[in-house]
């Protein structure tokens, strides 16, 4: 499977922007902008993946919600899939982070079992100058 990669950031002209996105199967933005992503710049059936994530004030209410980047309501009716914010990434970010660290507290353990005096598993008050 070919693909080419494609990197645009938040000072990426839109014009430009747009030339990528409308012929991307596949958009991941984290630029952390609201609504960088809209409707007129997705190619119909694309995958929108928004990590993006920024919390914005409602003018009527006073009140701050999260929003991404992508301009989730009218893009979802263009892109073949979308993940939301919240509740899209971030579930899946917490739950990968956990993994690796109980992966890697395990690989601590079994080093300190087959080798008790590396260095590097020792805390810095344990070393000698």
């Amino acid at each position: 499977m070919d693909a080419t990669t494609t990197i645009c950031h938040r000072y990426t002209p839109p014009d430009q922007l747009a030339l990528f996105t409308k012929t991307a199967d596949i958009i991941v933005s984290a630029a952390g902008v609201p609504n960088l992503i809209r409707a007129d710049m997705v190619k119909p059936g694309a995958a929108i993946i928004d990590v993006g994530i920024t919390r914005v004030e409602d003018p009527k209410t006073s009140k701050s919600y999260l929003v991404g980047d992508v301009d989730f309501e009218k893009v979802k009716e263009v892109a073949g899939y979308i993940t939301p914010v919240p509740g899209g990434v971030g579930p899946m970010t917490v739950a990968m982070l956990m993994r690796n660290t109980i992966a890697a507290a395990k690989k601590t353990v079994i080093y300190n079992i087959l080798d008790p005096g590396a260095v590097i598993y020792k805390k810095a008050s344990q070393l000698k100058p």
